[in-house]
C-alpha cells in the first residue's frame, strides 16, 4: 500500500484525478449529510436564482436547490454504474470463460451471442427496450449490463485461449480437476486484471449513459435527481 501511494504521489495528474473522484463519490455517499435542503422540496419564490451563500450553485426553475440535487443524483450515477458494471462483469466473465475453455460449437454460440448483442446500438436499443417496458432506474441497469456483457466476455474469451494450452492447466485436466475448479482457481485469477482496468474504465461511461438516458425522459423519473 505505501508503494502504491508513492507511485500515485510522483504523479500530480494521477494524484489530482484520484483526489477528485474521492471527493464525489464521499460527498455523493454522504449527501444526506451534505446537502444543506431537500432535493425535491419546491420554492418557487426562490425559482432561476444564480449562485449565492444560500444557495451554492442556484435553483431550477422550481426552486429546488441545485447543490443538493447534485449531491443526491450522484447516488444514482453511483448506484447506476456498479450494479450495472458487477452484473456485466460477472456474466461476462462467465460467458467468455466457458466460450474460451470450452467446445468450439460452444464457443461460436456464444460469440454469435455477443455479435448480436453489438449490431445494435446502445441508445438504439434502449429507446426500443424503454418503449416496451417503460422508463426506470431498472431499465436503464438492464440496458447497460446487456450492451456491456460482450465487451468484458470477448476479453475473457482471448484471454482464456491464450492460457488453456499452458501446462500448468494441462496438468490439472489430467488430474481429472473439475470444470469449475480449473476455471475458478487456474483461469480466472490470470484473466481477470485486465478486465478490472476495462470495467473501471468504463464507470465515466455508463454514467454519462444514465444521465443521457434520464434526460430524454427514458431514465430515472423527475422528481428524483440525476445527472
Amino acid at each position: 500500500m505505501i508503494d502504491l501511494l508513492k507511485r500515485i504521489s510522483r504523479e500530480p495528474m494521477g494524484l489530482f484525478g484520484l483526489i477528485l473522484v474521492l471527493v464525489i463519490s464521499i460527498s455523493s455517499l454522504l449527501a444526506g449529510v451534505i446537502a444543506p435542503y431537500d432535493p425535491v422540496a419546491l420554492n418557487i419564490a426562490d425559482r432561476l436564482q444564480g449562485p449565492s451563500a444560500s444557495h451554492l450553485l442556484g435553483t431550477d426553475q422550481l426552486g429546488r436547490d441545485l447543490f443538493s440535487r447534485v449531491l443526491y443524483g450522484g447516488q444514482v450515477a453511483l448506484k447506476v454504474a456498479l450494479i450495472s458494471i458487477s452484473a456485466a462483469l460477472s456474466v461476462g466473465v462467465l460467458l467468455g470463460m466457458l466460450a474460451g475453455f470450452g467446445p468450439s460449437w460452444l464457443d461460436n454460440l456464444i460469440m454469435m451471442f455477443f455479435d448480436t448483442i453489438r449490431s445494435f446500438p446502445t441508445v438504439m436499443f434502449a429507446l426500443a427496450t424503454v418503449a416496451l417496458v417503460g422508463p426506470s432506474l431498472g431499465t436503464v441497469i438492464v440496458v447497460i449490463v446487456i450492451t456491456s456483457i460482450p465487451n468484458y466476455g470477448r476479453v475473457i474469451r482471448t484471454q482464456t485461449l491464450s492460457i488453456k494450452n499452458n501446462e500448468f492447466v494441462q496438468a490439472e485436466r489430467v488430474m481429472g480437476a473439475s470444470l469449475t475448479r480449473i476455471l475458478g482457481v487456474h483461469v480466472l485469477p490470470n484473466v481477470i486484471g485486465p478486465l478490472l482496468i476495462l470495467a473501471s474504465m468504463d464507470i465515466p461511461t455508463v454514467i454519462a449513459l444514465e444521465a443521457g438516458l434520464s434526460f430524454l425522459g427514458m431514465g430515472v423519473k423527475p422528481p428524483t435527481p440525476s445527472w
